[in-house]
């Protein structure tokens, strides 16, 4: 079976959809408490490692490893912030790319918001690509739309991915095989806006007839229990959904205003299944719901790489037969 090592793994977005696409996580490194016991609590066999990436660890162990993965920081990058990138010190981005040069595995795989592709960004970008094309990688980076993958959601997301140039002619991005038409929100969450008998549920459904907005996580500085600034909540008050706040429970029965998202709501628009259980209060729930990377994208971006180094390592092959 295909081995990875996941860093800033988060609730588990990306290592839920690693997995689907048949990798077996040998850590996931990730500094937030109630992120680690999220993964803990829903996967109690994988070796989560509560580490801080800036301090010194000995990666050396996961040597040749198939894949290193990583949904890393999005502030230095996010046109929500100041987008001071390698200067922000906030960025794991080059920690990734030196625990990257010195574990060596065949292929990389590091997810981060679409401003990681804008101009001003440019010359960052190439200084990753000389370091990782010296190491003999093929790097690759591409713009995907959650929303074509099944995700209820506008998601753009970036994702850079480097394979040793012995696979790289057998790696691509995910075609239309890998590909789905997303449900509404409506119909995506109707049975939970139903679930505690609202009256209002069909109408609502009807109202909430396009996928959401992207969902804001916030960081542990900024952001709380809600779905954003003014501009996005106005985006889902056109879906019918009160964006202020997250709420505890579904709408009751005789409920009269714009319902509220609950964290189960918004954990399946990201592509989460609901037995997805995520540790901590309101707050950090959410935090760790709006931040993820949608499994759905990683699962398919997860098989291509997989594909790629299958059909180059029958060793491999044989194991994944086993």
């Amino acid at each position: 079976m295909l081995k990875s090592v996941e860093l800033c793994a988060g609730a588990g977005g990306q290592a839920l959809g690693l997995e689907q696409a048949g990798f077996d996580h040998l850590a996931l490194f990730e500094n937030d408490p109630h992120s680690c016991q999220t993964l803990r609590t829903n996967r109690p066999q994988w070796n989560v490692v509560e580490h801080d990436l800036f301090e010194e660890y000995d990666f050396d162990q996961f040597k040749g490893v198939d894949l290193l993965a990583g949904g890393l920081p999005c502030p230095p990058f996010s046109k929500a912030g100041k987008q001071l990138g390698e200067k922000d010190e906030r960025n794991l981005f080059t920690r990734g790319v030196d625990i990257a040069e010195r574990i060596q595995p065949k292929a990389i795989m590091f997810e981060n918001v679409r401003g990681m592709l804008d101009p001003v960004f440019q010359d960052y970008r190439d200084q990753i690509e000389v370091r990782l094309r010296k190491q003999n990688y093929s790097v690759r980076w591409q713009l995907l739309q959650a929303s074509e993958f099944g995700v209820s959601q506008l998601r753009p997301r970036v994702v850079m991915v480097a394979v040793k140039r012995r696979y790289e002619r057998q790696f691509d991005w995910p075609g239309d095989d890998l590909k789905s038409t997303p449900p509404s929100v409506g119909e995506q969450l109707f049975d939970l806006m139903a679930a505690d008998g609202w009256k209002g549920a069909e109408a609502w459904k009807c109202r909430a007839n396009r996928i959401a907005p992207t969902l804001v996580g916030g960081s542990k500085k900024h952001g709380g229990p809600d779905l954003g600034p003014t501009r996005a909540r106005k985006a889902w008050a056109e879906l019918g959904v009160e964006g202020r706040t997250i709420a505890d429970r579904p709408p009751a029965k005789d409920h009269g205003d714009m319902p509220r998202l609950t964290v189960r709501m918004a954990a399946r628009l990201q592509g989460f299944p609901d037995v997805w259980e995520f540790e901590g209060r309101k707050t950090a729930s959410y935090r760790q719901v709006g931040n993820a990377f949608p499994p759905p994208v990683a699962k398919a971006v997860g098989v291509c790489i997989a594909n790629a180094l299958l059909q180059q390592s029958p060793e491999l092959l044989l194991d994944a037969a086993e």
